[in-house]
């Protein structure tokens, strides 16, 4: 793994954990009760892959994907600030999810091209279970097309979402990334250092 994959592994990483967080907070207040799985299914499905992509990025690192995922400081993650929003407007939330997924299909699509084989292999796994997450996404912006809230979403957004495909431009978080992360880490930092989970 060369460091700008690494570097771009960590970006994608963070990402998916903190937008897992913020699509689960959905469970139970969602629009439908078809949305509250979906979304809760998406969140987990972020989870997921942020852990496997810590995974790879902590071998190379010497450490685990816990500590990469839980025991930086926030101004240590690498994820963009249009993940780190908590929007609990719906047209919004759909807006994040449309823009997130069609940029993350970019950024899998250059890991699959990856010469290690491992980071091809994981991309390419990840990418056929985010197709659900991009025809769900297609699915709402079909559905919301037309509707002023959902546009204005999209335009206050899509600048924001343009981080996600350039790291140069990735810099300052969000005032709410420090609350969310309180809230990732309260019970991995209530316990003694080395606990074992």
């Amino acid at each position: 793994m060369n460091e700008l994959e690494q570097k771009l592994i960590l970006e994608i990483a963070d990402d998916e954990l903190v937008l897992g967080w913020r699509d689960s907070e959905w469970t139970g207040i969602a629009p439908m009760l078809e949305e509250d799985v979906a979304f809760s299914s998406i969140a987990q499905n972020e989870i997921g892959h942020a852990r496997a992509l810590y995974e790879l990025v902590a071998r190379e690192l010497g450490t685990t994907a816990d500590e990469l995922a839980f025991d930086r400081s926030p101004d240590e993650y690498r994820c963009a600030p249009i993940v780190e929003l908590r929007l609990l407007d719906w047209a919004q939330t759909i807006a994040r999810h449309y823009l997130y997924e069609e940029a993350d299909a970019i950024r899998l699509e250059r890991l699959k091209r990856s010469d290690d084989p491992e980071i091809a292999g994981l991309a390419a796994k990840i990418d056929r279970e985010e197709a659900y997450h991009r025809i769900h996404a297609q699915m709402w912006f079909d559905r919301l097309q037309g509707e002023p809230r959902f546009a204005a979403a999209l335009a206050e957004l899509r600048p924001q979402a343009a981080v996600l495909l350039d790291s140069e431009l990735r810099g300052a978080h969000t005032p709410e990334l420090p609350e969310l992360w309180n809230e990732m880490t309260m019970v991995r930092r209530s316990q003694p250092a080395g606990t074992k989970w």
